[in-house]
């Protein structure tokens, strides 16, 4: 039997709204985004040509403008970013030949320039700080992993359930959720086609176990491809690729007291692909594809309630 969540606050589905930022000089999918400071700051990516970009640009929240600022030494997508109080460090992403890079470079703000630092000791491409199971080679894998930075040392947890590529996951803080993806045909499965489904797969960590799914924990729409996080309360799954033949604008919440999804306001740029970032009151979705790579940035945020 799996533990009562811990009270916390569920916002209701009406507090949910989407801001609307102004769009990005340039379009693009792939980017890596970082957020500190009020501003926005957007990474490389893929262009419409799907060479990786050198542009860097950041939008500043309070005045709703983009500026440029110097471009990257190495051109990128699929990298990983991270602040250093002012200055931003990025690493690793994929090359104009599809290679992982091993590059590591440094921007300082003071000096407005970028500074190449210590290669990573292996290339490595979509790297980040949440492990979304993922593919190796051409097949899903299962293993759910977390890195220990005092201990520095890798704890693995039970496999994830069900082997699904392009996922989504989320944490609430006591549970990890695995969401939606493409699940593929067992390897002696010759006539079983990839399909895209609405599984939620809950890993409770205190109880060190996954916890088994019911019909009522599914998600109402099979997607992939999508950004999921964690607001107000509740899991947020936003756009992706299902089964129609454009991507998908609707948005769905899980709620972890009643165990059960329901929809909230729709994506006004409907898209997959898109970079997602989570702030402590918004969700961002950056970039990504619509009918090719677009260039909107737009945000799941909360009305205040009484």
């Amino acid at each position: 039997m799996p533990m009562p969540v811990p009270n916390m606050a569920v916002s209701p589905p009406k507090s949910y709204f989407w801001e609307v930022f102004p769009p990005m000089p340039t379009r693009r999918v792939y980017c890596t985004p970082l957020f500190q400071d009020s501003r926005l700051t957007v990474l490389g990516g893929c262009s419409e040509t799907g060479l990786p970009l050198d542009s860097v640009e950041v939008l500043d929240i309070g005045s709703q403008t983009w500026i440029q600022l110097p471009p990257l030494p190495t051109a990128r997508a699929g990298a990983a970013a991270v602040a250093l109080g002012t200055r931003v460090l990025v690493m690793g992403g994929m090359d104009a030949q599809q290679n992982p890079l091993s590059s590591v470079e440094i921007y300082n703000p003071d000096e407005g320039k970028w500074e190449r630092k210590t290669s990573l000791s292996q290339p490595s491409m979509g790297i980040s700080t949440v492990e979304k199971g993922g593919r190796q080679g051409k097949l899903p894998v299962t293993a759910f992993e977390a890195f220990d930075l005092e201990m520095r040392s890798w704890t693995r947890f039970p496999c994830i359930p069900s082997r699904r590529a392009f996922a989504g996951c989320a944490t609430t803080g006591r549970s990890f959720f695995s969401l939606g993806g493409l699940q593929q045909p067992g390897p002696h499965n010759f006539y079983s086609r990839p399909h895209f489904v609405s599984t939620m797969e809950e890993y409770d960590s205190e109880m060190g176990i996954w916890i088994k799914p019911t019909r009522a924990s599914r998600m109402k729409e099979k997607r992939a491809d999508f950004v999921a996080g964690f607001l107000g309360g509740r899991i947020i799954a936003a756009g992706g690729l299902g089964n129609q033949p454009s991507p998908l604008a609707s948005v769905e919440s899980y709620n972890p007291m009643k165990k059960r999804w329901e929809f909230v306001a729709p994506l006004p740029s409907p898209r997959c692909s898109c970079a997602g970032l989570q702030t402590p009151h918004m969700l961002f979705l950056i970039g990504g594809v619509a009918q090719g790579p677009s260039n909107a940035v737009e945000a799941l945020c909360m009305r205040e309630t009484v």
